[in-house]
């Protein structure tokens, strides 16, 4: 992979491991331009704290978790208010979904295995495996990370589910004037790659080209020559639904098989995959 990023410029969205990142497109021989489009990550420790509660107290059929960190986060909680034994035994009698290895693992450290699990890793391979079972009549209770799953909820309620999210975590956005310095290189064609390692890196930039009026011109920079790189699927998903046509994403969903992606693209030797009608990633170039 040695200098296969040459001249490159690669914005880096996320906050996590980006100085690593860097270094890591500074060796392929690209240049790294630091464009955060997410912010702090807060434990939102009153809405966790109620929904732990309400879990307990009305314990649903299905729980559906969908992100290790976020688990780690409810059981630990649970564990400082007394109630994690009540928790384990609830799950215990429910029916559990699971989306990503790093979910079911967590899953597995505590005794529990799903039932139903996504084959590929994205939310479109979660609702395959669920549409499985009847799910008519029955109440769902859907851990998230800090970003909503509009897709993955409204399959649910036109599968006949009554459903109730819980979001351990909130995601903050950065300044305004990291966001515009981010598009307006997009825009000038200052960058030839952007990589996004979150949903809400995606629905941050958005939602600013949207108060800007910038978001057609956007998408636009985003068909080409500005590339669209996502960690893994569920953040291509994020991209797709947010109207970026093409999305370049490993088939392992960690940040330096993102990079060895990019670098293997500019040589040739992988293609972005493009969005279907059905908001997929089936279609290659």
């Amino acid at each position: 992979m040695a200098r296969r990023l040459e001249g490159k410029r690669v914005a880096l969205t996320g906050p996590r491991r980006a100085e690593e990142l860097g270094k890591l497109v500074e060796n392929m021989g690209g240049i790294p331009l630091y464009r955060p489009a997410q912010g702090t990550v807060l434990l939102d420790d009153q809405a966790l704290r109620s929904g732990i509660v309400d879990w307990v107290e009305h314990p649903p059929d299905w729980s559906i978790f969908t992100t290790g960190m976020g688990l780690d986060a409810l059981f630990d909680m649970a564990q400082e208010m007394g109630v994690a034994d009540q928790l384990l035994e609830r799950l215990q009698e429910e029916n559990i979904a699971a989306r990503g290895y790093k979910t079911v693992n967590a899953l597995k450290k505590r005794g529990l295995t799903p039932i139903v699990r996504d084959d590929d890793g994205s939310t479109e391979g979660l609702i395959r495996g669920l549409a499985q079972h009847e799910l008519r009549g029955a109440s769902v209770l859907l851990q998230l990370h800090g970003d909503p799953a509009p897709r993955l909820v409204a399959w649910l309620e036109e599968q006949g589910a009554s459903c109730r999210q819980l979001l351990p975590y909130k995601h903050i956005a950065p300044p305004e004037a990291e966001l515009e310095k981010l598009l307006s290189d997009i825009l000038a064609g200052e960058i030839d790659a952007v990589t996004f390692t979150s949903g809400p890196q995606v629905r941050f930039l958005m939602e600013h080209a949207a108060r800007q009026g910038q978001l057609d011109a956007l998408l636009e920079a985003l068909k080409g020559p500005v590339l669209a790189v996502a960690v893994g699927k569920v953040t291509a998903a994020g991209l797709y639904e947010a109207g970026v046509p093409q999305v370049l994403a490993p088939k392992e969903e960690r940040m330096g098989s993102m990079m060895v992606e990019l670098a293997r693209y500019y040589a040739g030797e992988a293609e972005p995959l493009f969005a279907t009608p059905s908001g997929g990633d089936e279609q290659r170039a």
